[in-house]
């Protein structure tokens, strides 16, 4: 007797220089992806953001709990806000908190704690980890892996943006439970990342980084 939570599947097969086609164009693509900091106000439709929610969701979880809620802000009084609260926690991190180590990595990206693209990028996406989940009943219902899960998620969430032809940077504000009273979320969610999303202005730098080699990620046991 077949089982009724499960569904057949027949991923389409390709041959191998079709896979290997497929694959250096993926990597093409993706190494062009860059973090941005200068955004253009240049409105972005909310359907492309919804579509890479959607594409985001589709990532493997724990148990398939999908741990995770994004929250989509365009609201200008909101992103004001976002970007006082960021600033204020950020400027302290910078001034009073920041390991030497730290500061002497960040040096050559040239970052500090103003964060004027807060306002500037049409929309701020914030992706919340559930620590746990409840039950129709209203029990708590355990999550598994939350971490890694989001994780997941929101590297697929950085690739769809980036097909789509949108820019964003992993922004992560420390302490960033500001995000969870201004955007009124219940205690078992915790901001992990904020996201600003949009086109990258006319005039946007990136620094002049180069990735690590084959090498130096990837050890093969053959």
């Amino acid at each position: 007797m077949s089982d009724p939570s499960h569904l057949p599947y027949r991923p389409p097969r390709v041959d191998d220089a079709s896979m290997l086609a497929r694959g250096r164009a993926c990597l093409d693509e993706f190494d062009a992806r860059r973090s941005v900091r200068f955004f253009s106000d240049e409105p972005v439709p909310r359907e492309a953001i919804e579509l890479a929610i959607r594409a985001a969701s589709t990532a493997p979880s724990g148990a398939h709990m999908q741990p995770w809620t994004f929250v989509a802000v365009s609201d200008p009084a909101t992103k004001r806000a976002i970007r006082e609260a960021a600033e204020h926690e950020e400027r302290t991190f910078y001034e009073s908190r920041i390991p030497d180590e730290w500061r002497a990595a960040l040096a050559p990206i040239g970052t500090d704690w103003r964060k004027p693209y807060l306002e500037i990028a049409p929309w701020l996406v914030v992706v919340f980890a559930q620590t746990h989940g409840f039950h129709a009943d209203g029990s708590r219902k355990k999550h598994y892996y939350v971490s890694e899960s989001v994780g997941i998620a929101c590297g697929l969430f950085i690739a769809a943006l980036h097909r789509m032809g949108l820019s964003t940077l992993t922004h992560t504000p420390s302490p960033m439970h500001f995000l969870g009273k201004l955007l009124h979320r219940p205690d078992h969610e915790k901001a992990t990342i904020l996201f600003p999303i949009g086109h990258a202005a006319a005039d946007a730098t990136v620094p002049n980084l180069v990735r690590k080699s084959l090498d130096e990620v990837a050890v093969f046991v053959e």
